[in-house]
């Protein structure tokens, strides 16, 4: 479990990551081609991060055709959920981000 906890962490790591997990809650099965429409990055880039969120099991496949479509698999999330931030309580997490938000708010 915690391996996979790792390899989960270490792949949310990264913002383009990040970003492609988002586009993928936005709308899954997108190809690759639709995937780098909207990333400032090579095809090679965005094939290598998909891999590695593939790896961490947050991205799942499916092949129609000549197609292969990717869809975000909000499991491990979920398991993260469960594990780390359900045990906190929801009003303390509350006013710790309305706080962080106001802060950064105030810095911009």
């Amino acid at each position: 479990m915690t391996d996979n906890l790792d390899t989960v962490f270490k792949a949310l790591a990264d913002a383009s990551r990040r970003a492609l997990l988002d586009r993928l809650r936005a709308k899954g099965g997108l190809t690759l081609g639709e995937l780098c429409e909207h990333h400032d990055m090579s095809r090679q880039a965005v094939t290598k991060h998909l891999a590695i969120l593939e790896a961490a099991n947050l991205v799942a496949t499916v092949w129609r055709g000549r197609e292969k479509l990717h869809y975000l698999n909000p499991v491990p999330i979920a398991e993260i959920h469960t594990r780390w931030v359900s045990k906190f309580e929801r009003t303390r997490l509350t006013a710790l981000n309305n706080l962080k938000q106001a802060l950064e708010k105030k810095n911009d």
